[in-house]
């Protein structure tokens, strides 16, 4: 796909059908290549530090994503959790992905809490849309 504006986009959230619905909306727009899915933040974090790792140590392309949507309300490990954890990454994990919050909170305090973390572009409440996709300013 030559006009994908993104190689890796990942989304972040334990539901899986809004994953999915998420998913199909992204592919309809083109603006990626490839879309990894996680259900929790943990497995999320993990797959970043092993990515990090892999792209590293052997040289190969990377397996990082562009962009991450990450929902705020999850259970073991909520967005605000994968964001402290997501801080502790190696700088160039920090510098290379850009995270966009995409939840069905409307609480203007989870608001002014994203806008505190510095890697934290965006902030989009659910349902995503080609709209959305397409004013992303990241």
């Amino acid at each position: 796909m030559a006009d994908a504006k993104y190689k890796i986009i990942m989304l972040i959230d334990d539901n899986e059908i809004d994953n999915l619905i998420n998913q199909r909306i992204i592919e309809a727009s083109g603006i990626c290549e490839h879309i990894f899915t996680h259900t929790g933040g943990k497995s999320a974090i993990e797959y970043l530090r092993n990515a990090d790792k892999i792209s590293d140590k052997a040289g190969i392309q990377n397996v990082l994503p562009e962009l991450i949507f990450l929902d705020i309300d999850m259970p073991l490990m909520d967005g605000f959790q994968f964001l402290e954890e997501y801080e502790k990454l190696p700088m160039r994990v920090l510098d290379y992905c850009k995270i966009v919050m995409l939840t069905s909170s409307i609480n203007s305090k989870d608001i002014k809490k994203s806008k505190q973390y510095e890697y934290v572009k965006e902030f989009i409440n659910k349902p995503l849309s080609k709209e959305n996709l397409v004013n992303l300013a990241v």
